[in-house]
């Protein structure tokens, strides 16, 4: 008797689905699309009315050479930016800090100052670009330093469009890059949730992200389950500092990976509309608006391969089926060597590419959810959902995302995930084809790496120079002033960061003046 087949979350796969499989409430389950509950996507005519927004994700350096990667994206026919930040950046420090020696310019760009910001958006007509910013503990600070680009060029707040990733939950789960302890961070991060409502209208102060918990090794549904979890600890947490619901809820993004399975990662995102649109209803007694749930997907890092990259692309090329099938807002798609280096300008076009050749030419924007019906697809968008409901469950035993955080379960079960996933993948049963079947025996190529040393060195003057040319007088008065508000546990930050940024006060010293008072993270 052969195995039985399962798929990567688990869940047991038939040999061939009936219409018994598929039983659903159609008026209730499905709907329509544009109606609750979602399934069929957020928008009535999905992409027939508006592809998704083609948003390649880049950061290289300093902020001279990520512009030039913009400019060349767009000129390619990106319709939207993301930021990739470099360590220093996110983790509050500046670059020329003693720690962050060595990382400067890494993993993304270098932002010290509001004119590192300048100039990572010189020519870029922010008012018709939006603009997404993966970045957490220290994203009030740069949407200021946004907010403040935009007046310096005489552009109107309510013009601007993007999103901050601002999601400090699964960092202590899955990333890494707090800095200060989650009950601060949680009111920095409902402050901003006002703050954007009020004046920044069109922009999402927050991208609940699933992303990083499924590179951590978590499974489709765990994905699902604990993102769900942050996101009703924010909802929770906005509400409690006094908003209405449907003040903010509208303009909450959500953020999650798409793997190589594709059935399961279109059903998963189908699924996860309903989980969402019943939990906001339910809970919260949300507005429709508030119900939908709009999330950018970026294929998944974890599976690129240094053995044979060219075969990511085609493993880019599946998963950007699976992500579009799914009715995705937004999408990046990784280039075939960044399991190797930073993507070469060459690869990145190419991932490109990929989204444009789905788009115009696979005829996936004809019409709305083409998957929905099979008897395959709407069975295992049942069975998502109620696996992850049932996972959502134990969260919300434990008392919700911060407690199970807190005892480590999250981190327990994504741990687990990531170990069978391994030895699935060292037995065989799972296959990489290229590392552990039809492998070759061939070294990974080399990329050159860009001189990180010439780059740190550059930024390090350019800081330098800011502190030199600004007014220590105005940066001290700035910082006092946000000092005292944040001692004094006012919650009105977000206008006194503005200030800071606007005097020329750097990413790690706004950083530094709010550790003073709510002090560091550290994990038990």
């Amino acid at each position: 008797m052969s195995e039985p087949v399962v798929s990567p979350a688990g869940i047991p796969i038939s040999a061939v689905y009936h219409p018994t499989d598929a039983a659903i409430d159609v008026p209730r389950d499905l709907g329509e699309p544009g109606d609750f509950p979602f399934t069929r996507g957020v928008q009535p005519s999905m992409y027939r009315g508006r592809l998704w927004t083609m948003r390649q994700y880049a950061g290289f350096g300093t902020a001279q050479e990520t512009n030039t990667r913009f400019k060349h994206l767009l000129a390619a026919g990106q319709t939207g930016l993301s930021v990739a930040f470099d360590l220093p950046t996110q983790m509050g420090i500046d670059s020329d800090s003693p720690r962050a020696q060595g990382e400067v310019g890494r993993v993304g760009v270098a932002i010290d100052s509001v004119d590192d910001l300048h100039t990572l958006l010189d020519g870029i007509p922010l008012e018709k670009v939006s603009t997404s910013m993966t970045i957490n503990a220290t994203a009030s600070t740069l949407l200021a330093m946004y907010v403040v680009v935009a007046e310096e060029r005489g552009i109107s707040r309510d013009k601007l469009s993007g999103t901050i990733q601002n999601d400090i939950l699964k960092e202590y789960v899955a990333r890494g890059t707090y800095v200060y302890p989650p009950e601060p961070s949680l009111s920095l991060i409902a402050e901003t949730f006002r703050f954007c409502a009020a004046e920044v209208p069109n922009w999402n102060p927050i991208s609940i992200s699933g992303y990083h918990i499924r590179e951590a090794g978590a499974t489709a549904v765990q994905e699902l389950a604990f993102t769900f979890a942050d996101g009703l600890a924010y909802v929770e947490r906005a509400i409690a500092a006094g908003l209405a619901v449907d003040e903010f809820a509208p303009r909450l993004s959500f953020f999650f990976a798409c793997h190589s399975d594709l059935f399961e990662e279109v059903a998963k995102f189908r699924a996860a509309r309903r989980i969402w649109a019943r939990l906001m209803r339910e809970r919260f007694h949300a507005s429709d608006a508030s119900c939908k749930l709009r999330f950018h997907t970026q294929t998944g890092g974890v599976t690129l391969t240094a053995q044979q990259p060219l075969n990511n692309v085609v493993r880019v090329a599946v998963q950007t089926l699976a992500a579009t099938l799914g009715g995705t807002q937004s999408l990046h798609t990784n280039g075939y060597d960044e399991a190797l280096a930073l993507p070469t300008a060459e690869a990145a076009t190419l991932a490109l590419r990929t989204q444009q050749i789905v788009a115009y030419e696979s005829g996936i924007a004809s019409t709305v959810d083409p998957l929905a019906g099979s008897y395959y697809v709407e069975s295992l968008t049942n069975e998502v959902e109620r696996q992850t409901l049932e996972l959502l469950a134990k969260v919300e035993e434990q008392g919700g995302a911060a407690k199970a955080i807190e005892s480590g379960f999250m981190q327990d079960e994504i741990g687990r995930s990531a170990y069978a996933h391994q030895l699935a993948v060292e037995a065989g049963s799972r296959v990489i084809v290229g590392v552990n079947k039809f492998a070759d025996g061939q070294l990974p190529p080399i990329i050159p790496a860009p001189d990180y040393s010439r780059l740190e060195a550059e930024q390090v003057a350019r800081v330098q120079g800011v502190r030199a040319g600004r007014s220590a007088e105005s940066v001290r008065v700035a910082l006092e002033a946000l000092e005292y508000a944040v001692t004094r546990s006012e919650t009105l930050l977000m206008p006194l960061i503005i200030s800071a940024v606007r005097a020329r006060a750097t990413v790690g010293e706004i950083s530094d003046t709010l550790e003073r008072s709510w002090g560091r993270y550290r994990p038990a």
